[in-house]
């Protein structure tokens, strides 16, 4: 990675501010917008450096030096962006979520589209284990977005476990943080906890993310150092898999009340022509095709700030 200046830096945050917006939706994945925004596995590589060589770069040649070592510019400006993005955009997304699924849905869907494109462009040569992982990534996340919601639970090993999961998801290209914790019924607890400032809890999920985060973004350079090929080809599984749950026409049959939010927990894909009420299928349309171009556009800034 080149000299970056403080043009570079700006995108960086832009591109926290859209993984940030992306977490928010249960159903798509922060780290598939890493990956379209070509920052994907500079990010796994910046997170597997914070480990315990870092005190020995400290105590010799002092914090600069393991600010330079964890690539500090880059992770503090795309998680300002990410923080931004949830305390600056949360409110609209959740309101757009419960007020105009099919529009949020359609753009979210297009966009996704798009990424598996990019993703899959990036194998640079098929193979019967490459489609294999593929298939495997495809059934996998299929599988997830199908799965029933636990009952809500409080139990401190229960909510470091979902921290831990959590975290994992968000950074795998079409997997959902937000929705596994749904799914493991954890959502509601972690809400009230932050609404009601229970810091027990706060620091029982934190632990669980941070000890989760760091040890996949392990894994995850590993396998990208030893299968690169396998390991896109499953990614690129998992955002297809994905599609099912952000298919922008639903019927719900279930809905839960989160603390001040109602989430469906319980869909199925219909047809826009079954749907009942507006399908506004011009607008979907229209923001579907926004969606898919915007990954070409983020992929040409990403090649831009790369120079």
């Amino acid at each position: 990675m080149g000299q970056r200046n403080l043009l570079n830096y700006l995108i960086i945050t832009l591109k926290g501010i859209a993984m940030g917006a992306a977490d928010v939706v249960p159903g798509v994945s922060g780290g598939t917008i890493a990956f379209i925004s070509g920052i994907y596995e500079e990010l796994i590589s910046s997170i597997n450096s914070i480990n315990f060589s870092i005190v020995k770069i400290w105590k010799k040649e002092g914090f600069k030096a393991v600010w330079r070592a964890i690539n500090g510019n880059f992770l503090a400006a795309l998680f300002a962006g990410i923080a931004i993005s949830i305390f600056s955009l949360a409110k609209i997304i959740s309101w757009l979520l419960i007020n105009q699924p099919i529009l949020l849905w359609s753009f979210f869907f297009g966009l996704v589209l798009a990424s598996i494109i990019f993703v899959a462009k990036a194998i640079e040569k098929w193979r019967l284990s490459t489609i294999l992982s593929f298939i495997i990534g495809t059934l996998i996340a299929v599988y997830i977005t199908t799965l029933p919601v636990s009952e809500n639970s409080s139990s401190l090993p229960y909510l470091f476990l979902s921290g831990a999961l959590a975290v994992c998801a968000m950074i795998l290209p079409g997997i959902s943080g937000a929705f596994i914790l749904v799914l493991l019924g954890s959502y509601k607890t972690i809400l009230d906890a932050v609404h009601e400032r229970d810091f027990l809890i706060i620091a029982t999920v934190a632990s669980g993310a941070i000890i989760g985060l760091l040890s996949f973004a392990r894994l995850l350079k590993w396998m990208f150092l030893k299968y690169k090929n396998t390991t896109l080809a499953l990614l690129s599984g998992f955002i297809l898999g994905s599609l099912n749950k952000i298919w922008p026409w639903k019927k719900v049959l279930e809905y839960k009340d989160f603390g001040d939010k109602t989430i469906p927990v319980k869909e199925v894909n219909i047809l826009p022509s079954t749907y009942e009420g507006d399908p506004q299928i011009l607008y979907a349309v229209l923001l579907a095709l926004l969606g898919f171009s915007l990954i070409f556009i983020l992929e040409n800034l990403a090649k831009k700030s790369e120079k």
